[in-house]
């Protein structure tokens, strides 16, 4: 694994999975500045609106800025996916930056979504204090329990 630290799961009360986030640091050195990309993130159905996906997704995020000085992540949505548009738009403060037209093998176009993680050095230390607290909001309320797959792959 090259980003052990941005790959993420939730599980259950049983140690079932009932999430992930999969993330990655974008390596192309003509795309500057530092940045990461969200690849995949699922939930089962029967877990929703527990705010699970919203925990993973700050976990995730953390990981990049603080340990990869990634200044902004990116992700790619279906136009037509209302709920996941709503959670990264309305809760993570996700921006549209394009619409990538065509993007799915059926053709249906995709948001191009980027969070910018801040400004200056203090913009930076306020933006990881708020991220923080909210990730612990969030595994706490929920009480989720995410683990580094790296982890769980070795038990």
């Amino acid at each position: 694994l090259s980003w052990p630290q941005l790959l993420w799961v939730a599980e259950d009360f049983d140690g079932s999975i009932v999430g992930y986030v999969l993330a990655k640091m974008e390596e192309d050195d003509a795309k500057p500045p530092p940045h990461g990309h969200i690849t995949s993130l699922a939930v089962l159905r029967t877990h929703r609106k527990r705010g699970i996906a919203t925990a993973l997704m700050r976990r995730s995020q953390v990981e990049m800025h603080e340990v990869f000085g990634a200044e902004f992540v990116s992700l790619h949505v279906r136009k037509s996916n209302r709920a996941a548009f709503h959670l990264y738009n309305e809760t993570l403060k996700y921006e549209i930056s394009d619409i990538e037209r065509g993007y799915y093998a059926d053709g249906e176009d995709a948001y191009d979504m980027r969070c910018t993680f801040g400004g200056g050095k203090e913009d930076d230390n306020e933006r990881e204090k708020e991220m923080e607290e909210k990730v612990d909001e969030d595994e706490h309320d929920v009480e989720v329990v995410t683990k580094n797959v790296e982890q769980i792959a070795v038990a």
